[in-house]
């Protein structure tokens, strides 16, 4: 099977980092969190979009569009 070399360097990467968290789930996001707001970039996001019109239910109009089941 073909290996994307990117993919392999991405993957590789990620391990690394992990490890050096004993891959505790918590320390790496805390990581990566200090990391963002060391680089000084804006973080922007939006508010979840709001569908009208679509043939709802009064119940369902102006909630968020999920593609949950209900």
């Amino acid at each position: 099977m073909w290996k994307d070399p990117i993919v392999e360097e991405v993957r590789r990467f990620r391990d690394e980092h992990a490890a050096r968290f004993n891959y505790d789930i918590d320390a790496i996001v805390q990581d990566l969190q200090e990391l963002d707001r060391a680089s000084g970039r804006q973080v922007v996001s939006f508010a979840p979009k709001v569908y009208r019109d679509r043939g709802l239910s009064e119940q369902e109009e102006g909630k968020p569009f999920s593609t949950a089941p209900k």
